[in-house]
């Protein structure tokens, strides 16, 4: 089954938290950064973020870059809890948002496609949904968030490459984590990295590592 290339960004903190417990989070890191992170945008097909990033940020997911076209924005929303006025919705007929979910039929399905949402049945597995995706001109794939769609990629075997930003900040135990539980019962389990490319970004780490194992 053919799939797109699948790479993941992570902006975090030195101990890999992407929020307080309070779930505060604006900018943890530099503006540089930012600026390569939109461009890594532009160089991708679309963007994947989970709901509960499409709820708790409220993003454009835009790469705001002149001359360069935006991917398309894809949400995985289950139970369909994307907001009506939410800013995806709201700019859906001028960059393309995809959602992928089990509510084809709802009241609230049917506003967001007069907004332009385009709706993706829900499959069982990623791979499926991987498969969708690629029929339909997606070659390059960077998930975006949170958490929860970040560690169920990893967990399949999904994520060939790791786009990390890190700021000389600690958060410490009581933060959101970048990747979510992957409930591993060994290290045998665990994805296997390498870094190919580094560079510091003012006082930022950039790492980019490909999928070893």
């Amino acid at each position: 089954m053919s799939r797109p290339f699948v790479s993941l960004k992570l902006a975090t903190s030195l101990d890999g938290k992407i929020a307080l417990g309070n779930s505060v989070s604006k900018w943890i890191t530099g503006e540089k950064s930012r600026e390569r992170g939109r461009e890594l945008r532009a160089s991708h097909d679309a963007i994947l973020i989970g709901s509960n990033t499409a709820l708790a940020d409220n993003p454009f997911l835009t790469t705001r870059i002149k001359r360069k076209k935006d991917p398309i924005r894809i949400v995985f929303d289950r139970r369909l809890r994307l907001p009506i006025e939410s800013n995806l919705a709201m700019t859906a007929r001028e960059v393309p948002v995809w959602v992928f979910t089990k509510e084809l039929s709802s009241s609230r399905s049917e506003t967001l496609k007069e907004k332009g949402v385009c709706f993706f049945n829900a499959a069982e597995t990623l791979d499926a949904d991987l498969f969708s995706m690629c029929e339909n001109g997606v070659d390059r794939l960077l998930i975006e968030g949170g958490g929860t769609i970040a560690a169920s990629f990893l967990d399949a075997g999904l994520v060939d490459e790791i786009h990390w930003f890190r700021a000389p900040i600690i958060l410490g135990g009581d933060g959101r984590s970048c990747i979510g539980d992957m409930n591993l019962s060994g290290l045998e389990e665990a994805p296997v990295f390498r870094r190919k490319f580094h560079e510091m970004i003012e006082q930022d780490s950039y790492n980019i590592l490909e999928r070893i194992a």
